[in-house]
């Protein structure tokens, strides 16, 4: 169970950990100027337990969104997190599986990769109760819930605007039940 209490919220003015840049270009003959960051890229696996026909989602609190909605600041995601190891795209999608949700899986289904501010390399997989390896909640400082949706929920789940969620999530899911048409 995520607890979650703000002791306080101030802007405040810091050196960024991302390279910031300026760029000058034009764009149908007029010069513009626009600041850009340099974006890690991200992996996000959809994860199908076929005995609980249920997919396993992890659920956790978002700092950045509390900043810009703090009602929504507990989200609904697809495991998975940046690649910010020097190991393939898929070998960190593994890791974070084993992190975030506590399950060993040897093969990935790659669904695609999508181009957000960065690339997101999104995969599927079904696991049951023999993958599971520990607890999940991730590692560190992290704290993850882990959240079995029966997949009969997951229509309803996807557009139930009180449950906050991302994107990426509802296209997996889009993809998912498409591939079953």
């Amino acid at each position: 169970m995520i607890d979650i209490e703000i002791l306080e919220k101030k802007e405040k003015k810091i050196p960024s950990k991302t390279t910031v840049y300026e760029l000058t270009y034009k764009e149908n003959g007029k010069i513009k100027v626009k600041e850009a960051h340099k974006a890690l890229e991200i992996v996000k696996i959809l994860v199908y337990h076929t005995k609980k026909d249920a997919f396993i989602l992890t659920k956790q609190f978002r700092p950045l969104i509390y900043v810009n909605i703090p009602n929504n600041a507990i989200r609904y995601e697809l495991c998975g997190g940046r690649a910010d190891k020097d190991l393939p795209i898929e070998d960190i999608a593994k890791e974070e599986l084993i992190e975030e949700i506590g399950y060993k899986v040897d093969n990935l289904q790659k669904i695609t990769t999508l181009t957000t501010s960065n690339l997101m390399h999104i995969y599927y997989v079904e696991v049951d109760k023999n993958n599971k390896i520990n607890n999940g909640g991730g590692v560190d400082d992290e704290n993850i819930d882990v959240v079995y949706l029966p997949t009969k929920e997951a229509k309803k789940f996807m557009f139930d605007q009180n449950k906050p969620k991302r994107p990426a999530l509802m296209f997996a899911f889009c993809w998912w039940f498409h591939m079953r048409e």
